[in-house]
């Protein structure tokens, strides 16, 4: 059954249970007596009025999604165009030094990399230097500065045009889009991960094995987070949790900066999680971080649903994905009552709910393979290079990298 007949057969039996019975409750297939009041079935006409709205919403974004390519890392390739499409009238030399206190340079000369001897984080732009090393021998003559803070660095509305490579931005940003380091190495180092959060051809393959021994019918029917404390916006969850536990499973993990029980909302810090653990769940929530959060790419190879909070912060890849076709859209500033709602909602579909996890796994493991982030960096420095309106010299200041992964 295709997405659109599976929706279609949601709404209309709940209509039809309904008509089965008389308005005086007698009927053939009327259970229910006459004076009785018991809590309506997920085919009552009240649960089918409740959903009806959302369900068509379902449906239009499914009918109205498009797969893409997944040949050439194509599905991608217009957030480069979307990105350089600010420079359409070229990247001077002006604009390169203006830029260089955003960020590390770089350089690809004669097919050989170079970098700026100092680099704020080491690890981050060696877990860059592992694509640009694999794609030098393909790229012109360019330079570039290459941000490894977390927060882009051009705002459209306070800053002149710079191009700058960022991992993530709003659309207030300028900054062009690149895939970031921890594909490699230099994502977050927590306790279950000291060397920080990296290698995704690794997690690919053990997340997948994990989906695998947790199958959707034996998951856990819970919504469930594991994380710090980053932001208030992930508040509701938690006391939404501890409203309600056999709904959600929701707890706030030690940071860094993590002093007392303050820092984890009045309650004592929760043992952290792994990726792999994550997979038991049947919903797992994901939220930004100071920018995009690293952890949801992995959420969707557990074969889970995922619930996307928030539509402002992105990464080069979540163009491509679209709310209600690979994962359920929860609005910046939900509140528990909203959280809960979309809880109940696919807790009562099923069939739906299985059918939107499916399509998230399928995507990240067809669209985000290792190949593809090296394609990105490939097809973006060669779109770069184009807008480029003069031939780069090497900076002696420089030093070359020869990267052995």
């Amino acid at each position: 059954m295709n997405f659109k007949s599976l929706i279609f057969a949601s709404v209309i039996l709940c209509f039809c249970e309904c008509e089965f019975c008389n308005r005086d409750g007698t009927g053939d297939e009327c259970h229910q007596q006459v004076g009785d009041t018991p809590k309506p079935s997920i085919y009552s006409k009240e649960v089918n009025e409740k959903w009806s709205a959302l369900l068509l919403e379902i449906s239009k974004a499914n009918d109205e999604y498009k797969e893409c390519p997944s040949s050439n890392c194509s599905c991608h390739f217009s957030v480069i165009q979307r990105d350089m499409s600010n420079f359409k009238n070229g990247i001077t030399h002006q604009m390169i030094k203006a830029a260089q206190t955003r960020g590390t340079k770089y350089q690809i000369i004669n097919h050989r990399l170079y970098r700026a001897k100092a680099c704020m984080f080491p690890a981050r732009c060696a877990g860059v230097e592992h694509f640009l090393s694999k794609i030098k021998s393909k790229i012109p003559d360019i330079e570039f500065i290459l941000n490894t803070r977390d927060w882009p660095q051009v705002s459209k509305y306070h800053n002149q045009l710079q191009p700058v490579l960022s991992f993530s931005k709003t659309s207030d940003y300028y900054d062009i889009l690149y895939p970031a380091w921890s594909f490699w190495e230099g994502g977050p180092a927590i306790k279950l991960y000291p060397q920080g959060l990296g290698r995704w051809d690794r997690h690919r393959e053990s997340l997948k094995r994990a989906s695998e021994g947790w199958s959707w019918d034996r998951k856990i029917s819970l919504g469930f987070f594991r994380g710090s404390r980053t932001t208030e916006e992930r508040d509701p969850l938690v006391l939404l949790s501890r409203e309600e536990p056999d709904l959600v499973d929701a707890k706030y993990t030690k940071n860094q900066a993590w002093k007392s029980n303050e820092d984890t909302l009045d309650a004592p810090p929760a043992e952290e999680v792994s990726l792999a653990d994550h997979c038991r769940y049947k919903y797992l929530f994901n939220f930004r971080g100071v920018a995009a959060s690293f952890r949801l790419k992995h959420l969707f190879l557990c074969k889970s649903l995922v619930f996307h909070v928030g539509d402002e912060w992105i990464e080069f890849f979540y163009p491509a994905m679209k709310p209600w076709v690979h994962y359920v859209p929860v609005r910046s500033g939900a509140t528990k009552e909203d959280i809960k709602k979309l809880l109940n909602f696919v807790k009562e579909n099923d069939d739906v709910a299985k059918r939107i996890a499916d399509q998230g796994f399928e995507f990240i493991w067809n669209n985000l393979k290792m190949k593809d982030v090296t394609c990105y960096w490939r097809r973006l420095l060669k779109q770069y290079s184009k807008n480029l309106k003069y031939k780069p010299s090497l900076d002696e200041s420089l030093i070359e990298i020869k990267y052995s992964s």
